[in-house]
């Protein structure tokens, strides 16, 4: 059986993704702790993160770090926070999240987002990432993890 993320990856199930590369994409969670807020994927679903092999690990942090330098000046907050929680989908992931005070980094304040807000938000962080030289990561559509 898929997990959810996996479904997203595919293309069965709708996502708006930021970066894509052999092996993590990144994309908005649906229900943000802050505007900008996303997730940072393997392609392959370790159910846990202490599963994954190093390298993707070393792969995950390094996007992680790419994507919070990008949210600081695209969402004007003083640093990005990272969450490795992993309960509601067994598939590794990292949250990436703007932060304002140590509040945003609390998983429970979570809340939907409409397609626009999110839309917005995601736009606005593939064009931070792109102005950061990292262009050839953003897939050139919201809904693809395609780079093609």
């Amino acid at each position: 059986m898929s997990t959810a993320f996996e479904n997203i990856i595919a293309g069965v199930w709708p996502g708006r993704f930021v970066w894509a590369d052999g092996t993590c994409v990144a994309f908005a969670t649906i229900e943000p702790i802050a505007p900008g807020h996303v997730l940072v994927v393997p392609r392959h679903p370790y159910a846990k993160w202490t599963d994954a092999p190093e390298e993707v690990l070393t792969r995950l942090m390094a996007v992680a770090r790419i994507i919070g330098i990008a949210q600081e000046r695209a969402f004007g907050v003083a640093r990005s926070g990272l969450i490795v929680a992993g309960f509601e989908v067994p598939h590794t992931h990292v949250h990436v999240v703007p932060m304002r005070s140590e509040a945003d980094v609390l998983l429970s304040h979570a809340r939907p987002a409409s397609d626009g807000d999110l839309d917005r938000a995601m736009e606005s962080l593939r064009a931070a990432l792109a102005e950061d030289g990292h262009g050839r990561h953003v897939p050139p559509r919201l809904g693809s993890p395609e780079l093609a």
